[in-house]
């Protein structure tokens, strides 16, 4: 059972990226589902990967960690926090409740 992790909402997302805030978007959906969906400038680590690949991100950045609906990308960042990530969040509800609530012409799946 997961414990509970930092998150943040889609809107505070959109917020953050429309007053020009830095943040590093983490996919770790596989690569067939960046196909049907995916937010721009976002680094995808599919999270079979994550354990060999988190070394490539930095612990001074703030990471939105994302994947369809938010159950993936917890684990993620659950583990990103074990390895000193201390500014990593969850999306919740993932990509789909940002084709939702922001980009209602983006795919869901």
């Amino acid at each position: 059972m997961l414990g509970r992790v930092p998150e943040i909402t889609v809107e505070e997302l959109k917020a953050k990226r429309t007053r020009g805030e830095s943040c590093v978007l983490l996919d770790v959906r596989e690569p067939k589902e960046y196909a049907i969906s995916d937010l721009p400038d976002s680094v995808k680590i599919p999270l079979g990967s994550l354990q060999q690949s988190f070394g490539t991100l930095s612990r001074e950045d703030e990471i939105v960690v994302y994947c369809r609906s938010g159950a993936r990308s917890a684990s993620a960042v659950q583990f990103l926090q074990q390895m000193g990530y201390e500014k990593a969040k969850n999306l919740q509800g993932g990509i789909n409740a940002w084709a939702e609530r922001v980009d209602p012409a983006m795919a869901r799946y």
